[in-house]
């Protein structure tokens, strides 16, 4: 073989493997229309002379339009998935010059009909790509078989099913997360005899297999280095927060010598709130997310620890993660695990100072 040019055009290629600069083109870009024998001789050649094309650059010479879907729960404004949103618009305005459109699809995560009804309504927009936070693992494959047979790659984001397999997944390890809260608490706490599991529900439905999950893990470590401590569960309403009121009321009433909970939702403000009303600033109290309330109550005193898992940050990686795949046909990881990180009112605002931006 002659001996080829420091910058290889496809011309060159063209030429050495016997075929026309159209051909040459069309098998860069997985495009139909190629003859198999033609395929193979171009192939070759790219293998011999480890041939790397400007993704980049090809990208932005195409006229190609990217559309992803993402399935997410319906949501308050300033909720945890309010954060997942930001992340998402920030990487479609970093991505804005290769035709990038996002539409957000919503489902009741207490309805279990719910999930599957607004993923029918993803898949008859022929997404190039779909972004979900799972729900229970039979809905959840169900859906990801319909995405699987049409080869549409999908991204789980906040909790993880390991018996699928996701082109990537961005969320903490629930267990170990939950495992970590259970350290936290009995920390906090100095080792309480008693402990207060504040679960949010609706008609006896998680909201997540996200929280399922980390109670999992804090069970796990309690049953293993403290398994005389007592662990009370309270079921607050995901739906009717003016029932909550009373629940906690009763509760306190009924049991006054619990002084230390956890909850493993993001709205751990509703317990926090509650404790400010009642000017209780002596409970411990442990819970999840940078909701903007809840960072009010860690700052006011009746939330002790919160622990973050960059919400915004998982909204935009994950659209990065299609468009490294889709447009560049970069390998993507698999699994991107986020750091387990524990916040107290000193530290909290540079969390979120740094960890906002993106």
């Amino acid at each position: 073989m002659n001996k080829m040019p420091e910058r290889i055009r496809i011309k060159d290629i063209a030429q050495l493997a016997g075929v026309s600069v159209g051909t040459v083109d069309r098998v860069l870009h997985g495009r139909t229309g190629v003859a198999e024998s033609s395929k193979k001789k171009v192939e070759e050649i790219l293998k011999q002379l480890d041939y790397q094309p400007n993704m980049y650059a090809s990208a932005l010479a195409s006229n190609k339009k990217y559309h992803f879907v993402c399935l997410l729960p319906q949501h308050n404004s300033n909720d945890y998935w309010t954060d997942v949103e930001n992340g998402i618009d920030n990487a479609v305005k970093s991505f804005s010059d290769f035709h990038i459109t996002v539409s957000i699809v919503y489902y009741d995560q207490y309805v279990y009909s719910s999930f599957t009804e607004s993923g029918e309504q993803a898949l008859s927009m022929n997404p190039d790509g779909v972004i979900l936070a799972p729900t229970i693992s039979e809905t959840t494959t169900l859906f990801v078989n319909e995405l699987e047979k049409t080869s549409i790659p999908y991204i789980f984001i906040d909790s993880n099913i390991p018996s699928l397999n996701p082109l990537a997944f961005y969320g903490q390890k629930s267990d170990q997360s939950g495992y970590f809260a259970g350290r936290m608490i009995m920390m906090l706490g100095e080792r309480p005899q008693n402990i207060v599991v504040f679960r949010q529900i609706n008609e006896g439905r998680l909201g997540s297999n996200q929280q399922e999950n980390r109670e999992k893990g804090f069970r796990k470590y309690m049953n293993e280095h403290f398994p005389s401590c007592n662990i009370y569960v309270l079921d607050l309403s995901a739906k009717y927060m003016e029932e909550n009121e009373e629940l906690l009321n009763q509760f306190f009433k009924e049991h006054p010598e619990i002084d230390c909970g956890i909850t493993f939702c993001s709205k751990v403000y509703m317990i926090g709130e509650y404790l400010l009303k009642q000017k209780n600033k002596n409970f411990k109290l442990l819970g999840y997310d940078l909701l903007d309330r809840n960072v009010d109550c860690l700052k006011q005193g009746t939330i002790e620890f919160l622990i973050a898992q960059q919400p915004t940050a998982q909204g935009y990686n994950s659209i990065e993660s299609l468009c490294n795949h889709l447009i560049f046909r970069k390998e993507i990881k698999q699994y991107n695990y986020m750091p387990i990180t524990l916040l107290t009112k000193e530290n909290v605002d540079y969390y979120l100072e740094i960890h906002r931006k993106k």
